[in-house]
């Protein structure tokens, strides 16, 4: 069977859940139950949740994304992580990554369109996410990764399909993004996931930690 390591902020909460049921019995996946929140985050708790999730060596492929905590605009006007430091450390996952996980494919996911006009305290621009996400997928793809465009995806998608600024977990939302994750698997792995009934599983949006 299959093994899927699933990495990344709130949104990739909004879908971890749907993508376990989509290939139960057909693909093992794991995840944190952590948000990983930012670049330099993930650099630190990879090989934990490795160990923590028991996913072993034989990993064949991890999804993952990060981008929307590090693009975060502070009190300072400054952000989180500043783009040349997230190139960097971008380039560190991806190393990691194979170290960690030596016969896993990669997918990157880039991070998703905001509602900017409605961040007061913190910031985020749209503006600053594109140019995260070209810088991330350059590197990804000089790794041999592949992209999972998921800002393309939404940026078209109409304002219902946001829960809050940042976040699509209404039914609507989170069925696209998660349709296009699975079907992103289905192509990397040559596996068939189930169909999922979004009217049953979907009830009110998740409490998740995010920013």
């Amino acid at each position: 069977m299959k093994k899927i390591l699933l990495i990344g902020d709130s949104i990739r909460m909004g879908y971890d859940k749907y993508v376990e049921m989509a290939f139960e019995n057909r693909a093992k996946v794991y995840y944190p139950s952590e948000n990983c929140r930012f670049t330099s985050y993930i650099i630190r708790n990879l090989y934990d949740w490795k160990n923590q999730l028991e996913c072993g060596d034989d990993v064949d492929l991890v999804h993952w994304n990060a981008g929307l905590w590090d693009d975060l605009v502070m009190i300072d006007q400054k952000p989180l992580i500043s783009l040349d430091v997230y190139k960097e450390n971008i380039e560190r996952i991806c190393t990691i990554i194979k170290l960690l996980f030596p016969k896993a494919s990669m997918i990157f996911a880039t991070s998703t369109p905001v509602q900017e006009e409605l961040f007061t305290f913190h910031k985020r621009y749209n503006r600053d996410t594109e140019c995260y996400n070209e810088a991330a997928c350059a590197i990804v793809k000089n790794h041999g990764g592949e992209i999972n465009d998921l800002y393309t995806l939404m940026k078209q998608a109409p304002t219902e399909y946001h829960s809050d600024l940042t976040h699509y977990y209404t039914k609507e939302g989170t069925e696209l993004i998660t349709n296009q994750v699975i079907k992103c698997i289905e192509e990397n792995l040559a596996i068939k996931g189930r169909s999922l009934d979004y009217d049953q599983l979907f009830h009110k949006k998740e409490k998740i930690l995010g920013i």
